[in-house]
């Protein structure tokens, strides 16, 4: 069901309320409302599920028989985490390898990291997600050692895809880019040593061959591929995730391992929209399609698909500029647009603030910023919507900051926010007042068959 899914990492997992005898770790109640008594749906509401989709005829088929027909769909299936198998690796059945896509994956993880605490962990993979986790776990005072297979943190998907580990991926048409390459590395190795510091061993360019379990079935050491052996109390596997689209397959236009989309979220059947992680649509910012993997993103497509469903008319065409970002330990960085192009640095790389823009065919196209003040990220948000003209990329990076603030003082067009950002676990309901304005899907993990049979039910 939907909930916080970025606060799994960066909140639900820190020591206050993991080793909190008191109170327990909780997220938000995030619940999809809908109807004008704003009713929650509950867990068990989710548990019927569509085994099938029939476009041609618009219906869907339910697990227990029954047959939906539908004037309009929308697709918001989401995605699900990719395990070991795919790679060849087994042992994800084990009782202290854990993931983190869902709740029950994080209430897992908080168990198995109460189980072994002062233990070892092993983190696989490099990407901000598990960044988050190794960060949490040192927090939690476990011995952590990350592994992945590039030179730098955040750089090991891009391995994966030249490499052909995703083949088996590939031939079930499933996307598996799903982070993108952000660090430099010069940025990426500003957090290597700090994280260094905190304690955080890194074994770079190898990935996990095996494991070793003792007689409970847990494991007790990853062997990886270099021939390295590394003692483990626990396991956390952050390698990716991949939209669920299986039971679309061969019923729309399918691009980049997604469903493509245009600027209203329209299929290749026009009654038929997709949203969240599944949808490949265009960024005209940058005259391309993508697809991304993020809150945001999910978000904002949902809205805008419905606005485009309700008042097709008065809707244009999605005009987003990307956003991720990050926490973990006293680090908070956002990231805006495009990091095509050349990487132009600025800031302070000793200190707590600092930064890059990617300059690209003469224009500023991406934004990258490190502990910055909101009025700052606010800044770089709005210069990189802008794409200004760079004439001289030593300049805009001895100006820094400042370059992206005098941009956005000139013209001061609409700044992406992170919606329902906060450093609490404990939110009021007012935080997610629009999502009932909406009514709609919020999140890419709300199944197609959640928003349609809810409103046959008189949900919706």
């Amino acid at each position: 069901m939907p909930h916080m899914r970025p606060t799994l990492s960066k909140g639900f997992l820190l020591p206050e309320f993991v080793r909190s005898s008191t109170a327990p770790a909780r997220l938000p109640t995030f619940h999809t409302c809908v109807g004008a008594n704003e009713e929650l749906l509950t867990p068990q509401w989710y548990e019927e599920h569509v085994v099938s989709v029939d476009v041609g005829h618009k219906t869907l088929s339910t697990a227990s028989g029954e047959t939906i027909h539908y004037q309009t769909l929308i697709i918001a299936t989401g995605a699900q985490v990719l395990k070991l198998e795919e790679f060849r690796v087994s042992g994800s059945e084990a009782g202290n390898i854990c993931y983190l896509r869902d709740l029950a994956d994080a209430n897992r993880l908080v168990n198995v990291i109460r189980s072994c605490t002062s233990g070892s962990a092993v983190v696989i993979g490099g990407g901000y997600l598990a960044m988050e986790c190794a960060a949490s776990l040192v927090s939690n005072k476990m011995d952590v050692t990350m592994v992945f297979p590039e030179a730098h943190c955040s750089e090991y998907l891009r391995f994966f895809t030249e490499h052909g580990f995703f083949e088996k991926i590939r031939i079930t048409g499933t996307c598996y880019v799903v982070v993108p390459r952000l660090f430099t590395p010069k940025i990426a190795t500003y957090y290597e040593d700090y994280y260094q510091s905190r304690g955080v061993k890194f074994i770079r360019g190898t990935i996990p061959s095996s494991f070793e379990f003792d007689s409970n079935g847990k494991v007790t050491a990853v062997n990886l591929r270099d021939g390295n052996r590394i003692p483990a109390d626990m396991v956390v596997v952050g390698i990716g995730i991949g939209p669920n689209t299986s039971l679309f397959n061969g019923q729309f236009t399918m691009e980049k391992g997604g469903i493509k989309v245009n600027g209203k979220f329209q299929t290749s059947d026009s009654s038929v929209y997709a949203v969240g992680d599944v949808a490949v649509f265009p960024i005209d910012l940058y005259g391309r399609i993508h697809r991304l993997e993020h809150v945001d993103s999910a978000r904002k497509s949902a809205k805008h698909a419905i606005a485009a469903i309700l008042e097709p008319d008065k809707t244009g065409q999605f005009e987003y500029l990307p956003l991720f970002y990050s926490k973990a330990f006293a680090f908070f960085w956002r990231f805006y647009g495009d990091n095509a192009g050349e990487a132009v640095h600025f800031g302070d790389y000793s200190g707590t603030t600092f930064g890059a823009y990617w300059i690209n065919n003469g224009r500023l196209v991406g934004s990258f910023l490190e502990g910055g003040t909101e009025q700052e990220f606010e800044a770089i948000a709005n210069a990189t919507r802008i794409k200004p003209a760079v004439d001289d990329p030593a300049d805009v990076g001895r100006q820094g900051s400042s370059f992206a603030l005098n941009v956005s003082e000139k013209t001061k067009p609409q700044t992406p926010r992170i919606e329902g950002e906060t450093c609490s676990l404990v939110l009021e309901p007012t935080v997610y007042a629009w999502h009932a304005t909406a009514g709609v899907v919020l999140a890419a993990s709300v199944s197609a068959f959640a928003y349609w049979y809810g409103r046959r039910r008189r949900r919706w």
